[in-house]
């Protein structure tokens, strides 16, 4: 409880208390409208978030896109927690277990994705979960855990479809406990049963789609890799640039000696954990998991390490344990703790660091009220409202019954501004994406006429963020947040 509570008031803290961009401002839009699906595909759907974001949504309480950011924030303590109860079970010892507890709470890519909207923390909660579950059918051979075990991964199979990895390895424990006759048929079917109860929002849409579609084969597609990222998801290649890149949010993760703990923790995995299996499950899921996103070529892959991080914080307090059995001395404990908050203090200067060492993030698309460095590296979003700004200013700048075409990274501000907010509702939001209600086709062959009728705006003149039918025939002049669009 004091683990939870801890977890909870650091990222209540530091939670952004708005809409954000990107993947966070789709997940608002999708839970403000209800759409359970989305756009991308079934793997992409995260029903389950879905569904509570939902029931969040109508808590008549404050801003609506705040509530749904908290969801991570409350799944975030929750992880934290059940990390600290995880290894409290295991060592029995409180210290470790918090050392491990710490380490995932403060580390980089956990803290950022626990403070925005995102389905990751709940994932992680419910990943961790499952590890209680088993680790407490090992210790007593109850079997009702082996049914709590399915229930778990078939809800978290609806959250997020790395829960696959952890299926697979249970999958395998029950089949060699069935095999050595040490649980019966009759126990396996329960968890069969409680696993396609768990699993039922993203079943639904397996179901839903087959059923409108007739094409089993695309719906397997989808239900695996979204609409367009089987490649990379099968991805087998890498390069120099990427391995760097992800030793370097690894390092993000961890800037701190105790780091060492984690191949300690490793060292002496077979010697604590309570069981062989066990130990087998812990391993094959911290190999799968860094297998599978050091390997992934999105734009966003750091953001897929987190249950990595979350098997380097089980590890390290392993580690701890090991080193406090071999010196248990006061100075011992408080340097570790010590390190273990380094990570807070190293945020602070990352971004001068970065801003020195590392261009690629200043050559990115620059957005307004947003200095990359600082919101990419610092975990925390207290008070940051630059996508809410930027969305105001764009739809106070604009003429009556204007026009403004966003990209996918902004345009979900906007829509929210527009229509959770009720602003603006003479002004139609045009997208590759999501649009406003009775927003126009704007193309290459309706541009012509609906500029003549209507003011034209665009959030960026940089390419694959405006229409390359825009940028080749016309003209922009800057207006506040936006670019207005004319004639040569």
């Amino acid at each position: 409880m004091i683990a939870f509570a801890a977890a909870a008031l650091l990222y209540v803290i530091t939670c952004a208390p708005t809409i954000l961009w990107q993947d966070s401002g789709l997940f608002v839009y999708r839970i403000w409208h209800n759409d359970i699906q989305g756009k991308l595909g079934i793997a992409l759907s995260h029903p389950l978030y879905i569904l509570i974001g939902i029931a969040v949504k109508n808590i008549p309480l404050g801003d609506m896109a705040h509530r749904i950011n908290l969801i991570s924030a409350i799944s975030a303590a929750l992880a934290v927690a059940n990390l600290f109860l995880l290894l409290r079970l295991w060592l029995d010892r409180n210290l470790p277990a918090a050392i491990g507890a710490v380490t995932l709470a403060v580390s980089w890519t956990f803290w950022q994705h626990s403070v925005i909207a995102e389905s990751y923390t709940l994932y992680i909660a419910q990943m961790l979960g499952q590890l209680i579950v088993l680790l407490l059918y090992i210790k007593t051979k109850r079997t009702p855990y082996l049914f709590l075990l399915g229930l778990l991964n078939g809800l978290a199979i609806a959250n997020h479809l790395w829960a696959l990895f952890g299926f697979a390895c249970y999958a395998v424990f029950l089949m060699a406990l069935f095999t050595r006759k040490r649980i019966r048929l009759r126990y396996l079917l329960p968890v069969i049963l409680l696993w396609l109860i768990g699993a039922t929002p993203y079943l639904y849409l397996i179901v839903r789609s087959i059923s409108a579609t007739g094409d089993i084969r695309g719906t397997i597609a989808s239900a695996l890799f979204g609409n367009e990222w089987q490649g990379q998801v099968l991805n087998a290649s890498l390069t120099v640039k990427i391995i760097l890149e992800n030793l370097i949010f690894i390092l993000l993760n961890f800037p701190t000696p105790n780091l060492i703990l984690f191949f300690v923790g490793l060292w002496v995995l077979r010697k604590t954990a309570p069981s062989r299996a066990f130990a087998n499950i812990i391993t094959a899921m911290l190999i799968l998991h860094l297998l599978f996103a050091f390997r992934y070529t999105v734009p966003d892959r750091y953001s897929f390490f987190l249950p990595f991080y979350c098997f380097v914080a089980i590890l390290t307090g392993l580690g701890a344990d090991a080193l406090l059995k071999k010196a248990n001395g006061r100075k011992t404990v408080i340097v570790l703790l010590a390190f273990s908050l380094l990570p807070v203090v190293a945020y602070f200067f990352t971004p001068k660091l970065a801003r020195k060492y590392y261009k690629p993030l200043v050559q990115r698309r620059q957005r307004p009220y947003r200095d990359e460095y600082a919101y990419f590296l610092q975990p925390w979003k207290t008070g940051y409202r630059g996508a809410e700004r930027f969305a105001n200013e764009a739809l106070d700048t604009v003429e009556q019954n204007a026009i403004i075409y966003a990209p996918f990274t902004d345009v979900h501000a906007l829509l929210y501004v527009q229509q959770v907010k009720g602003k603006r509702s003479d002004i139609r939001i045009v997208s590759d994406f999501d649009m406003s209600e009775n927003a126009p086709i704007l193309n290459a062959d309706t541009i012509g006429d609906l500029m003549k009728e209507h003011p034209l705006y665009v959030v960026s003149t940089t390419p694959r963020y405006c229409p390359a039918f825009i940028l080749d025939k016309y003209d922009f002049e800057p207006a506040e947040v936006v670019w207005k669009v004319v004639d040569k």
